[in-house]
């Protein structure tokens, strides 16, 4: 025991000293004022990564006798509750309480892993969307991929477009979706580096569905930054990221055709980056409308803690002990004409 409270003691001091105290003093500033007393808590999960967890989403096209068992042994268990909106039967992740992270499996070509590790609140967006069978899909800021593999645990797609603008994360998303997706399904997804903001012009109102998971300031990752300068430069930045997603925002809504819909999401906890993105596309667009997702926040309350006060087609994911999982931002809009 005294050596585990060593070993704690001294995996707290590395990771304490890691910490990027230029991010953590903007955030401090900005979030304090964002979020009120909620940031506090907020603040002692993002900075303690002893206690993140890890959810595991099952593949289902890899069938691996005795996963669940050992999940179970483990202290996992089903996350998502049958009282959800939209759960299909296929679709299978596990979570539990406790931090720590379940063993990752290694990229083999031509062998399909059987487990996605993820924050379980980056699958709220895939459930908010709710793909169906035969639908023209869209995932528009597609890497790494973990929300490309959880649409295609949900439902197979008449033709999904996962696209990707930057080069090194497009050769990832690849790689994702070959360790995933067998062979007669990789004839549906069609993979590209285009840049987004021209999707809408290129395919107008062509897509069912279209996910907006959008680059943002990825607060937990920041907050880590080994690279002073680098940190400077990202928050000096910072403030030009809610234009580009809202000129993603924007070209998702044309390339949508009209009655369908798109989730726009983000893992920042960002005022600028979430709720002004979408009110801005509400007040400039006016053939779009939001989706209440309030059903789906019931659904999931046992498992997610949300920030209160925000409207009924967004939700907001507060990382909390016990329950770290989030940052994650969703909102769903629909599009109800032609532009």
């Amino acid at each position: 025991f005294l050596l585990s409270l060593k070993l704690e003691k001294k995996a707290k001091g590395k990771l304490q000293k890691q910490i990027c105290q230029v991010v953590l003093d903007h955030f401090e500033k900005q979030y304090t004022a964002e979020l009120g007393d909620a940031w506090s808590s907020v603040r002692d999960v993002l900075t303690s990564p002893w206690c993140w967890q890890h959810a595991v989403l099952l593949n289902r096209f890899s069938q691996s006798p005795g996963l669940e068992s050992s999940l179970a042994e483990q202290g996992y268990h089903p996350a998502f509750p049958a009282a959800l909106p939209y759960l299909p039967a296929a679709f299978r992740c596990y979570t539990r309480t406790a931090p720590g992270r379940f063993p990752a499996q290694k990229h083999q070509p031509g062998r399909l892993k059987e487990y996605y590790l993820l924050n379980a609140a980056s699958l709220l967006p895939v459930l908010a969307l709710e793909v169906k069978d035969g639908e023209v899909v869209l995932d528009l800021c597609a890497a790494p991929g973990g929300k490309s593999v959880a649409i295609l645990q949900c439902a197979c797609p008449g033709h999904f477009h996962c696209n990707e603008y930057d080069d090194l994360r497009s050769r990832w998303l690849e790689q994702t979706i070959e360790s995933f997706i067998p062979d007669p399904f990789i004839n549906l997804i069609t993979v590209s580096k285009l840049d987004g903001r021209q999707i809408g012009d290129l395919q107008p109102e062509f897509y069912d569905k279209v996910l907006v998971d959008a680059p943002c300031s990825n607060d937990r990752s920041w907050l880590f930054s080994a690279d002073p300068q680098q940190a400077v430069l990202r928050l000096m930045q910072r403030k030009d990221l809610s234009s580009l997603q809202f000129q993603l925002l924007r070209s998702a809504v044309q390339a949508l055709r009209p009655g369908g819909s798109l989730v726009y999401s983000t893992c920042t906890l960002s005022r600028a980056e979430n709720s002004d993105v979408i009110n801005l596309m509400l007040n400039s667009c006016s053939n779009v409308m939001p989706v209440d997702l309030s059903g789906m926040a019931r659904g999931v309350s046992q498992e997610f803690t949300f920030l209160s006060g925000m409207q009924q087609h967004e939700l907001l994911v507060l990382p909390e002990k016990g329950r770290a999982w989030g940052p994650m931002y969703v909102a769903k809009l629909k599009k109800v004409s032609s532009s």
